[in-house]
């Protein structure tokens, strides 16, 4: 039977499937020592999700750097806190690297946001939002390509949190892991699905 994926995916029923959470290892990174080796790690694995959080500004003319960058395998996930490590050489070099594809979503505004702090070549990167055109679907937003591919919900409850804080809350911190580790999960459904022919798509014009 062929997996049927919609066009549009109705956001109404997002909030009926079952929640999808990182449930995996969750290391924090505070320092360029901590970072080399995470770097180390992560650069030995065949492919990694990322993304980042930002403060929210509640003000105009208010604005804030990247506080954290998340780069997950499928079953640890670091979280790169950069108000300590700052933008730090292991950082870049796992940036630029050109050997590991690095899944994300919206990654232009991630890298524009990254290169704000410190400027970077960036390597193997792969946006999932490029990718889904071919299926044509038109849905963007991790939320809806998860729900529609996966038949899974990714909370956003999270995003407006304060990423500057002293220290992560345990939501925050599965949050922030959650939306590295799908995009991994959304790229393999993705691939698996175009190279079978698997799949029939619904237009849904609501």
């Amino acid at each position: 039977m062929k997996k049927v994926i919609y066009n549009k995916y109705d956001k109404a029923r997002i909030q009926q499937l079952p929640r999808a959470l990182f449930e995996g290892r969750i290391v924090v990174i505070l320092s360029e020592s901590e970072a080399a080796k995470a770097v180390d790690f992560l650069l030995s694995q065949p492919i990694l999700g990322i993304d980042t959080e930002t403060r929210p500004s509640f003000r105009r003319g208010v604005k804030y750097y990247v506080s954290l960058l998340q780069v997950s395998t499928r079953d640890i996930c670091f979280l790169f806190r950069l108000k300590n490590t700052t933008m730090c050489e292991p950082i870049i070099r796992l940036l630029e690297d050109t050997t590991v594809p690095k899944i994300g979503i919206s990654l232009h505004d991630d890298i524009h946001s990254l290169r704000e702090v410190a400027q970077f070549k960036p390597g193997f990167l792969i946006d999932l939002q490029h990718k889904v055109k071919d299926f044509g679907v038109e849905d963007l937003s991790l939320q809806k390509l998860y729900a529609n591919f996966l038949g899974g919900r990714i909370s956003k409850g999270q995003r407006l949190t304060n990423w500057e804080a002293d220290i992560l809350s345990e939501s925050q911190k599965r949050y922030a892991a959650t939306d590295a580790w799908a995009c991994i999960l959304l790229y393999e459904e993705m691939e698996h699905l175009r190279q079978t022919g698997e799949y029939e798509v619904l237009l849904n014009e609501e």
